[in-house]
């Protein structure tokens, strides 16, 4: 499934180059204005991995959403898994100072997605992710072909 997506990054930090990338004097100042996007990050991504998330990835928007800077996602075994990745997450995101985020799926857990503010997470059962397959709407790549390997 991520053969296609050219915009997705799974579990990397660093951030890919991008064709809209700011000058010298501002790359260098960056650090700090993504300081708290990057610890929220961080620490979504250390959850999932303590909960066992399958294929996750990390789509940075910065600059091409004013909805989010990122998008989180990651796929669960069952829905009891994703509800339960759901469930911690949002635990942790409280005991760390996040505020009280906004969910939706959790009742069923086939699609639970959760907006933090600057980074969503959606969390798929797999039959769900591969139907919606969501990273593909944030593709670099606009053709309909996918990516040979």
């Amino acid at each position: 499934m991520s053969e296609d997506t050219k915009g997705a990054t799974p579990l990397q930090r660093e951030p890919a180059p991008s064709a809209h990338e700011a000058p010298a004097s501002a790359a260098d100042t960056s650090s700090d204005d993504q300081g708290p996007i990057g610890a929220l990050e961080d620490l979504i991504l250390a959850r999932l991995d303590e909960d066992k998330a399958q294929d996750v990835v990390l789509i940075d928007l910065k600059g091409k959403s004013p909805v989010a800077d990122a998008l989180v996602v990651a796929s669960g075994r069952s829905q009891r898994h994703v509800g339960a990745m759901a469930d911690h997450l949002l635990r942790a995101l409280k005991e760390a100072g996040y505020g009280k985020c906004r969910v939706e799926g959790m009742p069923h857990a086939d699609w639970v997605l959760i907006d933090t503010g600057d980074v969503i997470v959606h969390l798929f059962r797999p039959e769900v992710r591969a139907f919606y397959n969501i990273e593909k709407i944030w593709s670099v790549e606009t053709g309909g072909h996918r990516a040979a390997n």
